[in-house]
């Protein structure tokens, strides 16, 4: 396919992109405007988690555009309400409202969290997060975001957002005040490099929200959506929270994310959340076919024996060349380098001939693997294979 690169110009250039335009996708193929392939295991950044172009997200688009895509959020719509029901019957939440993006998502928490301190806890607003967090691009979420730098990116931040240490319950003890309204955080930091909160971690925040009589808020925009093992991470830790946000995975490639909570928390008013495609049709008819898909008897199965054979494969990676293991849950992992050489095997996987690979390093001594849920065996294995000579031809 000829192209023209000069015309990427007309793009706001907000980061640095390859000279090469993804043109078809199928599972965990891509194709680019030369016929090159490449095996993804980025996914959209964990967004694709049944790879792409799948065929119940295609149906669910074609069948929902001709019923109904838009008829404003100020009428209820079916698919919206089916998607809701299967969320609450599969969680311990009783409320659902729908968003576009993760961080829409998470600031709708923020603000429940803050409505909820007010109507209940005399105005507390601060909700004490994480430092290294990723919660999101808005002014609140980067504010709420505890990665390296953002306080200076746009100051000032949005106020009432101390930071505590991942695993480290005494550090969130310390923090809390009679302003303290929440506790957020994500169940496995995935910017910060895959770093899994631990059950002791988790059940003490629960314990501690509720001696103190605050919520407790779990962030599951990357770790949720079958993405850990199970359908949504804060399940691996026998906890309740008060509130969860999801995205990515949810959509399965289109703009969906959601805000849960428990019906004593979900205290808005009338007119204090919406948002003018919050809950169309088309994105949660798309929505409950991947849903669907999730539930299907067998499906999460395989996704823990997939994490299984992709954990043990970077273990074995790891022995071979001395790195520092392997961490993560279900099919959110990193493999741990032994040195800041990341970026460079990234640039090497894609570059790679006849066909290229696409990893990611949010650190450059790690990498981060966010394959579609529905990855096979023998790609996982081919994964792995190529993995070895890239470490090996690199490392040189």
């Amino acid at each position: 396919m000829a192209f023209n690169f000069a015309d990427t110009q007309s793009l706001m250039d907000i980061t640095s992109r390859p000279e090469l335009v993804f043109v078809k996708g199928e599972g965990s193929w891509l194709e680019d405007h030369n016929g090159k392939r490449y095996l993804d295991v980025i996914q959209g950044w964990a967004v694709n988690c049944l790879g792409h172009n799948p065929k119940p997200i295609v149906e669910a688009l074609n069948k929902q555009s001709h019923l109904l895509i838009n008829p404003s959020p100020a009428f209820y719509n079916l698919p919206s309400i089916e998607l809701a029901k299967r969320l609450t019957g599969a969680s311990v939440f009783d409320r659902v409202f729908f968003a576009n993006s993760g961080a829409e998502a998470n600031e709708g928490a923020i603000k429940l969290a803050r409505k909820w301190g007010q109507k209940k806890r005399n105005g507390a607003y601060k909700i004490i997060t994480m430092d290294h967090a990723f919660h999101g691009r808005t002014l609140a979420t980067m504010s709420a975001s505890g990665k390296e730098g953002w306080d200076k990116k746009f100051p000032p931040q949005v106020d009432g957002f101390p930071k505590a240490i991942l695993n480290d319950l005494d550090s969130v003890r310390a923090l809390i005040d009679d302003q303290t309204v929440a506790v957020m955080l994500e169940p496995v930091q995935g910017e910060a490099g895959v770093i899994p909160a631990t059950k002791e971690f988790m059940q003490g925040l629960q314990e501690l929200t509720r001696e103190k009589g605050i919520l407790f808020i779990v962030d599951e925009v990357q770790s949720g959506y079958g993405r850990c093992g199970e359908l949504f991470a804060y399940q691996h830790y026998g906890v309740t929270p008060d509130i969860m946000t999801l995205g990515k995975g949810i959509g399965g490639g289109v703009p969906l994310s959601a805000l849960l909570a428990r019906e004593e928390v979900a205290v808005f008013d009338h007119g204090d959340q919406g948002g003018t495609y919050n809950g169309n049709p088309l994105m949660t008819a798309v929505g409950v076919a991947v849903f669907d898909t999730l539930m299907a008897p067998g499906f999460m199965d395989s996704v823990k024996a997939r994490a299984a054979q992709l954990s043990a494969g970077l273990l074995k990676l790891s022995d071979k060349y001395g790195m520092k293991g392997e961490r993560g849950l279900g099919l959110l992992r990193a493999l741990l380098l032994d040195g800041d050489y990341g970026n460079e095997l990234v640039a090497a996987a894609r570059d790679a001939v006849p066909e290229g690979l696409l990893l990611n390093a949010p650190r450059p001594n790690l990498l981060r693997f966010m394959p579609a849920l529905n990855i096979t065996s023998e790609e996982v294995d081919l994964l792995l294979a190529r993995l070895d000579d890239l470490i090996a031809k690199v490392r040189k």
